[in-house]
């Protein structure tokens, strides 16, 4: 009997420690650059995130081939939260090619793969791939930007590329700035045809605040345009409280935030009504009093309802999410709640949430 009770004490034991564990997940598995121009290196950037409970860690990545730098996030990454891994391209021969990034991780499998592909040509005449969005004759390859998780003092970049498809002369500038943001055109104009980049960059020390910073900035189409919705490109910071001076012994005593979800699909309810809600349980697992420092939406639609900001060590509250469908309008948002906590593994926390009015339309249609 007591040989039998051991044994199940064993194989609880590894139950255990195998459903506690690190997942990898990737945004993409392949990435289509399209054509590209010979001898113009090239970027691709996975988001990487951690579906399990235990934090992970990228140990290394590999590239196929000696033409390609890889770079990746080498801080753990906590449960829920995200990192990246770049791969450059230096598109030094012409052709088609067809690459791999391998990631080794302390997830399991323990080595992953991600591709990308594309052409590299003398002329790039195909700008589908590589320049999706068209604002006016001017295309670019993005029409958002998100500054995510950057600390007090940095001063992150980012690039939008640009192709000039009118019949005159273009400056590439991005109208309404905020004191945060600054631009750098290269090259300050561009002919018909012809390739060029803003460079933005933010000053983390002009915000005024932890959590979300959202704002819209303007691209020109021409001199003397005006703002509108046509010519919108949505920013997006989030800027995170520093825990670098933690101690060791801060960090064991820490708090822990833990959430019954942090994915929800209100999509079902919207078919009924004009207002959906759900309840999400917030505990603090660790060991000191956990701060909800911040809770913001991204979207006018979403509405947060938090009962209490600070928990006690093993204390619980409720986090109540409503959507308002006839705010949601047509234009596909990414719909999803931020938190900004004290817990130094989880500073971050987003909830994802899914209310697909077109799915809840032909829901209603089928009954």
């Amino acid at each position: 009997m007591k040989r039998n009770i051991i044994l199940l004490f064993s194989l609880l034991t590894v139950s255990l420690s195998a459903m506690a564990q690190p997942r990898i997940s990737s945004n993409k598995e392949t990435h289509h650059f399209g054509q590209i121009e010979w001898k113009r290196p090239v970027t691709v950037e996975y988001t990487i995130t951690n579906t399990g409970n235990k934090p992970l860690v990228l140990t290394n990545v590999t590239t196929s081939c000696a033409c390609s730098v890889a770079d990746w996030t080498k801080e753990p990454i906590a449960p829920g939260q995200k990192g990246t891994v770049r791969a450059t391209f230096d598109a030094k021969a012409l052709g088609r090619f067809n690459k791999s990034v391998g990631i080794y991780s302390n997830a399991h499998p323990s080595l992953v793969y991600l591709d990308f592909d594309g052409e590299v040509v003398q002329e790039v005449k195909d700008y589908t791939k590589t320049h999706p969005y068209a604002i006016g004759k001017i295309l670019v390859d993005r029409n958002e930007l998100d500054f995510p998780d950057v600390h007090r003092g940095e001063t992150p970049t980012m690039t939008i590329r640009v192709v000039n498809q009118s019949d005159r002369p273009y400056e590439p500038v991005l109208m309404h700035l905020p004191p945060y943001l600054t631009m750098k055109a290269n090259p300050g104009t561009l002919l018909k045809g012809q390739k060029g980049t803003i460079e933005l960059t933010l000053d983390t020390k002009q915000l005024i605040d932890l959590g979300l910073t959202q704002t819209s900035v303007y691209l020109a189409r021409f001199a003397g345009d005006k703002v509108s919705e046509e010519n919108e490109i949505p920013v997006s910071t989030v800027l995170l409280p520093d825990f670098s001076g933690m101690t060791e012994r801060d960090k064991v005593t820490a708090p822990a935030i833990q959430l019954s979800q942090s994915k929800i699909d209100l999509s079902p309810l919207l078919a009924k009504k004009n207002k959906a809600s759900h309840d999400i349980v917030i505990t603090n697992v660790g060991k000191s009093p956990l701060q909800i420092s911040k809770l913001q939406v991204f979207n006018p639609a979403v509405g947060v309802s938090l009962k209490k900001s600070t928990l006690k060590p093993g204390e619980s509250t409720r986090l109540r999410v409503t959507i308002y469908k006839n705010t949601l309008g047509k234009k596909k948002r990414h719909l999803r709640i931020l938190m900004i906590t004290n817990d130094p593994m989880r500073p971050k926390v987003e909830i994802d949430v899914k209310a697909n009015v077109a799915q809840a339309g032909k829901a209603r249609a089928a009954k």
